[in-house]
């Protein structure tokens, strides 16, 4: 029967019944209408990563009307606000470059679509989409339709216990099984019991080891040879063809011995090697999960919500103490670390971070609030709904849309070394046994598969992630909370410091505060105090905390200006709280300090002033950075304290003042086109453009709920004076991924000698392999940890 292949899904097409469309072949109407689609959407380029990389689509008419129903889809959605909804649905066929493709690319099929981002490794796509432009179920029809049927159960709405793969335990278990086997049966072999094989048993012990090898070639090796077989249908050689290949050589030559009778071959060997091999990636899989496990459960960011107890009063406490039921304050500019009811009488919300969407959005009393928004304005109370989700705000802070792009020079070296190393161990490995064919047969097979064993480049590619897991995981556990392992390695290129003053180098909890002016009514008092209760500026904070206990007043309307101050009115009365340009005083009345003038309808009333703390250790550590870096301190406040600085700080550290959020953006700007690699380290208030611009940029934490997404990290306020060890600790932990890298470099050259001169036989290699994973993973752990035991 002649047959084709379909030009959409590569399946196989019967003659009679393919379907010829602009000049291609089809096996059905469904691939035909595929194709159509992508056709009419100017979406062909599909098909240029990857040959029939489609999926035929099924019929699923009825299938989903459940999602007609607004409470499954509610509990469903990620995020449900107003239109915009996002939703993130598991799609089992997403396999190659062409998938991920056409899956970032929905908006060009479906109006109503916004964004769409795959997440590869867990096969996940989640999408932004208009609800009164395109229904959750029509986006599922969608997905269906180009061959990607999403995959929806009771488990993605319904809590219970999540699914735990334990196929590779399964196949450990059974490799092991048949390897203690095949051992103990090869005992006589060993010793060469010859009257005991004289006799008729020795055949059928032989073809016993054979089909008890066979569970283990076939089902324990499987995942080798998938993972092989993807890499040469993708045309890019991994590291597991070497594997599969001396796997399958092992295999066909005991076959031949045994179908021959030409002894029982070596399945001791084989099986002995999958189980080994088995081992480390065992040993690899819980490391990582070690890793995963320790960064989720200690990146706790270290930043504080204020929540109301049960006598009223208002307290810190840390996110992850949040529980439901809980009331809590949020303030101008903070983030909703959870989802929640909103108590107060209105809010308005910032949803930018989770959405893009920029336009903040007005919710009323008993409205649901979600996490990720941050609110603008007067500050609101809620109560909690769940608990605080970590994952979901590490994820929000690793959004595509605050990531830098940055050269990652060790993830090149891993990536070339690992491209190279295949194709030129194969041909080693080739060239080395048609030598051995005119040396040994025998040893032929042998040091072919010894090769292919010894040379696999799996430590050489454990050496970056490792090593940048475990900095991630100390510098977590000393309050140093990093995005991503990349940060390690531009706070390892850092040669400009440049710092904010307010809140930075000077500490929220020790600056004293008074006040300049006419003596202010307890009315007014409870006024002012009332409205700088919504706001996170460090000099509302400390101004709060200095005035006396009031009840607070209900407040009109709000309004903070990002580097002025904030402007509110109580009935109808205008209060102007802030810098000297906002309340219109000249420059000629304000004294050299930092301080906060107050306006009451139109009439100055005086100013705070702070007699500024600046944080402990600040002159030591200054004086050792200036030594490796240049230091900058750049303020939005005047220059009052410019004399103190000086005195303080080393001579050629360059101080800048009056800089509005922007022009702190522009100098950050200014340096990195002079060739600096820049860290900012703010407060991440009025710090946010310039933490974002920066090559580093760091946000203190201390007490307060700011979170900027654009920085790359966030570090506890009492660490402040630990600067200069990490950023030591980050070139030295670039030290070791090079001194890895050499020491797998190193195994491999030694074992491919003996492996090549036939001194190494399969089952050693199957041993040492592993063994060398956990050597690398020991080296660089132990490194690690040396290091991070030395002062800077």
């Amino acid at each position: 029967m002649d047959t084709n292949n379909c030009f959409h899904c590569g399946n196989e097409v019967i003659k009679k019944e393919e379907i010829i469309f602009d000049e291609k072949s089809f096996c059905c109407n469904g691939c035909k209408t595929v194709y159509e689609i992508f056709s009419q959407n100017d979406l062909t380029c599909y098909y240029d990563f990857e040959n029939a990389p489609g999926a035929t689509p099924q019929e699923i008419k009825g299938k989903y009307d459940f999602l007609d129903d607004e409470k499954i889809i509610a509990k469903l959605l990620d995020f449900q606000e107003d239109t915009t909804y996002i939703i993130s649905l598991y799609v089992p066929h997403i396999h190659c470059s062409s998938c991920i493709w056409i899956l970032e690319n929905l908006q060009k099929l479906q109006e109503g679509i916004s964004t769409s981002q795959v997440n590869f490794p867990d096969k996940k796509v989640r999408i932004t989409f208009n609800s009164s432009r395109v229904s959750l179920k029509e986006l599922v029809y969608l997905l269906s339709s180009i061959g990607y049927e999403p995959y929806i159960s009771l488990d993605n709405f319904e809590e219970g216990k999540k699914k735990v793969d334990r196929s590779l335990i399964y196949k450990l278990g059974i490799a092991f099984f048949c390897f203690g086997n095949i051992m103990l049966l090869s005992f006589p072999e060993y010793f060469e019991v010859e009257e005991f094989w004289i006799n008729q048993y020795r055949g059928f012990f032989r073809w016993l080891i054979f089909a008890l090898a066979l569970p283990s070639f076939f089902y324990s090796a499987s995942d080798y040879y998938v993972s092989a077989y993807k890499s040469i249908k993708s045309k890019m050689l991994n590291i597991d063809i070497p594997i599969a290949l001396g796997i399958l050589v092992m295999f066909i030559r005991s076959t031949v011995d045994i179908v021959f009778d030409l002894g029982q071959g070596f399945f001791d060997s084989l099986t002995g090697l999958i189980f080994f091999m088995l081992l480390g990636k065992l040993f690899q899989q819980k490391t990582y999960s070690f890793l995963s496990f320790e960064r989720d459960y200690k990146s706790y960011f270290p930043i504080a919500i204020t929540k109301i107890n049960a006598e009223g009063k208002e307290i810190p406490v840390q996110v992850y103490d949040i529980e439901k039921g809980d009331r809590l304050l949020i303030r101008n500019q903070e983030l909703i670390p959870v989802d929640g009811i909103l108590i107060s009488d209105k809010a308005s919300i910032d949803y930018s971070f989770v959405t893009g969407e920029a336009i903040p959005i007005d919710k009323k009393s008993g409205d649901k609030v979600y996490a990720g928004g941050k609110i603008i304005g007067n500050l609101v109370e809620l109560e909690v709904l769940f608990s605080v989700s970590q994952s979901y705000l590490t994820q929000l802070w690793s959004n595509d849309v605050f990531q830098k792009k940055i050269d990652q020079k060790h993830k090149t070296i891993t990536d070339k070394i690992s491209q190279y190393f295949t194709p030129i161990l194969l041909v080693l490995a080739f060239i080395v046994f048609v030598v051995w064919l005119f040396i040994d047969v025998s040893m032929a097979f042998n040091v072919l598969t010894a090769i292919l064993i010894v040379a696999c480049p799996c430590a050489l590619a454990l050496t970056a992630p490792f090593t940048l897991g475990n900095v991630l995981r100390i510098m977590g556990n000393q309050k140093m909370y990093l995005k991503n392992a990349t940060v390690i390695e531009q706070l390892a290129k850092v040669d400009t410091i440049v710092f904010d003053k307010t809140g930075t180098i000077t500490s929220n909890k020790k600056s004293s505060v008074d006040f300049h002016g006419e003596v202010l009514s307890s009315d007014e008092l409870k006024r002012i105090k009332s409205i700088i209760r919504g706001s996170n500026h460090p000099l509302s904070r400390k101004i709060y905390d200095y005035l006396p206990e009031f009840d607070t007043i209900e407040i009109d309307d709000f309004n903070e200006i990002t580097g002025k101050g904030i402007e509110a009115k109580i009935k109808g009365v205008l209060i102007q709280i802030g810098s000297a340009s906002l309340v219109n005083v000249s420059e000629k009345e304000t004294s050299k300090q930092t301080k906060v003038h107050i306006k009451i309808d139109g009439l100055y009333k005086g100013y705070y002033y702070f007699d500024n703390q600046y944080r402990n250790g600040i002159e030591e550590l200054f004086r050792s950075l200036s030594a490796k870096y240049e230091l900058k301190i750049l303020s939005g406040d005047n220059d009052g304290e410019k004399e103190t600085l000086h005195e303080l700080l080393p001579n050629n550290t360059e101080l800048i003042f009056n800089q509005k959020p922007e022009q702190k953006l522009e100098y950050i700007e200014k340096l990195q086109l002079q060739g600096k690699n820049v860290m900012m380290i703010g407060d991440g208030l009025n710090d946010a453009g310039a933490l974002a611009q920066s090559n580093v940029g760091i946000s203190i934490s201390e007490n307060v709920n700011v979170f900027s997404p654009a920085c790359d990290g966030i570090m506890d306020a009492s660490q402040f004076s630990k600067i200069g060890y990490y950023l030591k600790f980050s070139k030295n932990a670039m030290r070791t991924i090079y001194m890895s890298f050499g020491l797998s470099l190193l195994y491999n050259l030694v074992g491919l000698s003996f492996a090549i001169t036939g001194n190494l036989s399969p089952l050693v290699a199957a041993i040492i392999m592993p063994l060398s994973s956990i050597t690398v993973v020991s080296f660089v752990t132990i490194m690690s940890n040396y290091y991070a035991k030395k002062k800077c």
